[in-house]
């Protein structure tokens, strides 16, 4: 028997990052232990980009590349793993002035995850040779959820263009209403919307663009078009439409 999509959507917490989120694999739903012994949690670790530092030239420069992956990526990792360790260090010792830790520290894996994550979605949504226009489902559902492909352009981009401070532009899957959403994520972790399986990602903290745009955050958003990996996008919908019942 099926689960109802609200019974889905009950289970969604397990998959959920700090900010809301529910960040699959492409083309992975996540597993779920069948009995027996549970696996060992991972630590967060650095991935290697999927392409040379250089391969989106013009548009990404190699410079911006190295210091957002290798720095800003990194310290994020660095970041989310030191506040998982602080909390299971507060709760082993149990001691008040411990405990009361654990506001900065929950917080600190709210932004540091929430960073983590995006990344990690954000690298393989781009490609040397992208751009374009998805197809096939990906297209039709662009199409229903935002009347046309420009459509959804202009609200994404006008999304990232109007982030307050620094943030993202977020194209998702709502799986209980089975529709693509356009969001802005200020930080990381906020003004997000729970349940969302992000698919389509774009940085736009000022670290991501400034040595090559410097204040000119539009002409960085055309230039993102230019490299989107939509092949990495459909596989992104298909693991999320999974969780649609």
């Amino acid at each position: 028997m099926q689960p109802t999509r609200r019974e889905m959507l009950g289970s969604l917490g397990a998959l959920a990052t700090a900010g809301g989120w529910i960040a699959l694999n492409a083309g992975e739903a996540a597993a779920q232990p069948a009995g027996g012994a549970l696996p060992a949690a991972k630590e967060y670790v650095l991935p290697p980009l999927p392409y040379a530092y250089d391969a989106l030239e013009p548009y990404i420069d190699k410079e911006t590349m190295m210091l957002h992956h290798d720095k800003h990526e990194a310290a994020y990792v660095k970041g989310v793993n030191e506040a998982i360790a602080g909390l299971a260090a507060a709760r082993q010792s149990g001691k008040p002035e411990d405990i009361a830790k654990v506001r900065a520290l929950t917080d600190s894996l709210a932004f540091n995850g929430s960073g983590v994550i995006l990344h990690d979605i954000f690298w393989p949504n781009m490609k040397k040779g992208g751009g374009g226009e998805p197809k096939g489902d990906l297209a039709r559902y662009v199409a229903r959820d935002f009347g046309s492909f420009s459509g959804f352009q202009a609200q994404f981009n006008e999304a990232g263009l109007k982030v307050q401070g620094s943030g993202w532009a977020i194209l998702a899957w709502e799986p209980l209403a089975a529709r693509l959403v356009v969001l802005g994520a200020e930080k990381h972790q906020n003004v997000t919307m729970w349940g969302c399986v992000p698919l389509l990602v774009l940085d736009v903290w000022e670290h991501a663009y400034y040595l090559k745009y410097q204040n000119k955050r539009a002409d960085y958003i055309q230039a993102f078009g230019k490299v989107v990996n939509w092949d990495n996008v459909a596989e992104r919908l298909n693991g999320a439409m999974k969780l649609t019942a």
